[in-house]
């Protein structure tokens, strides 16, 4: 553990029935003061680290340890940590002021501090004019920020939050996600946030670690995992991505590996690894690295697609097109780029660069 290191689990393994590993050997360093995603499907594992953490659930193995102090046998009321939880647990009866103060009572502080501490995280959140209303007085976004408040309100160096937003609809949604992150950069305080929502976790995050099956996949910044994906995993879970299937040619006198995919189409792909020729592969490429038309010919890789679904979004259109032997692609281009409406069945050229996507072999092609 280094100093700027708030959390650690080391060699971490969680089970129920000896035989269903729900955690496997979770290795993992939370620095000070970041905000930390913890990204997965149902089931992957990550809740369930997050309930390790806060004392909810006990690690079958493996230390865990918060300011270098091991804390797997320490009640979770006893660990300094602020938990924020999807369904807001308010008192209904209570003001918004009344249930903050209510678990610095029950410590025992004084009126003075109290009303100090409620104060002070009341306007942490932005609700001074809300502060003697009832939770039901109260919207979605409104009552989700009274829980974050609450679990400031100790001031706590770590902050853990359980899926806080999947109640909300899309709109408010948005909008709390930048209140979070506003909030998380004035305090400085560390957040470790579990969510399904990959755009979610793109926004927030200074760091996303990718669960699947008990297992980090991969660690990194948003960025970098968007754009240079571990494994097929993660290049499909992170964003929309087209998987395409094919075999390794070898590579020519450029150092691209030349692959000839399963619809017949052969491209160039530029690539560090060493991939024998007859490797099954799969290329990632992301719908907006496809250029279609005059665009297209400027790319070294082009065939023709057939248009067989076309959808507005608003800014842009999203296109899905074949081009043969049953494989797809997803398009995405502004509406700039269409002189006129594209139609069902039209046949374009499409094209993207050697540099614009991912090759993955083996066991990271899985």
């Amino acid at each position: 553990m280094t100093s700027q290191t708030i959390v650690d689990f080391a060699n971490v393994k969680k089970t129920y029935d000896g035989s269903n590993i729900i955690i496997n050997d979770l290795n993992l360093s939370i620095q000070k003061g970041e905000f930390l995603t913890l990204l997965g499907g149902s089931g992957s594992g990550k809740t369930t680290t997050l309930m390790m953490l806060a004392g909810f659930e006990m690690p079958t193995s493996g230390r865990i340890f918060l300011q270098g102090k091991s804390i797997e046998n320490l009640p979770p009321h006893k660990r300094g940590i602020g938990v924020v939880f999807q369904n807001y647990a308010l008192f209904p009866h209570m003001t918004i002021a009344q249930n903050l103060a209510y678990p610095l009572r029950m410590r025992k502080m004084n009126r003075q501090q109290i009303q100090h501490k409620v104060s002070k995280a009341i306007e942490m959140v932005r609700l001074e004019k809300m502060k003697d209303r009832r939770p039901n007085e109260l919207s979605g976004g409104q009552q989700q920020r009274v829980a974050l408040a609450r679990a400031l309100i100790f001031e706590p160096e770590l902050i853990l939050m359980d899926e806080p937003l999947g109640a909300l609809d899309k709109t408010l949604r948005e909008h709390m996600q930048y209140e979070i992150k506003q909030i998380h950069r004035d305090l400085g305080v560390t957040m470790v946030y579990v969510t399904h929502d990959q755009s979610e976790a793109l926004t927030m995050s200074d760091r996303i670690a990718i669960f699947e099956n008990g297992n980090i996949v991969q660690i990194d910044s948003p960025r970098a995992l968007y754009e240079c994906p571990a494994n097929a995993y993660v290049a499909g879970f992170i964003g929309e991505n087209n998987m395409l299937s094919g075999q390794s040619k070898g590579y020519d006198g450029e150092g691209c590996l030349f692959v000839s995919l399963d619809s017949g189409i052969s491209v160039h792909m530029r690539d560090s690894s060493v991939i024998g020729a007859g490797t099954p592969v799969k290329l990632a490429v992301r719908p907006e690295n496809i250029a279609i038309g005059e665009a297209a010919r400027q790319r070294r890789n082009q065939c023709s697609a057939t248009i067989s679904d076309v959808t507005y979004v608003g800014d842009h259109l999203r296109l899905l097109v074949d081009i043969g032997a049953g494989q797809q692609l997803v398009l995405r281009r502004p509406l700039i780029d269409f002189s006129s409406e594209p139609q069902l069945g039209q046949t374009l050229l499409i094209g993207w660069n050697d540099t614009d996507g991912c090759v993955f072999f083996g066991s990271k092609a899985a």
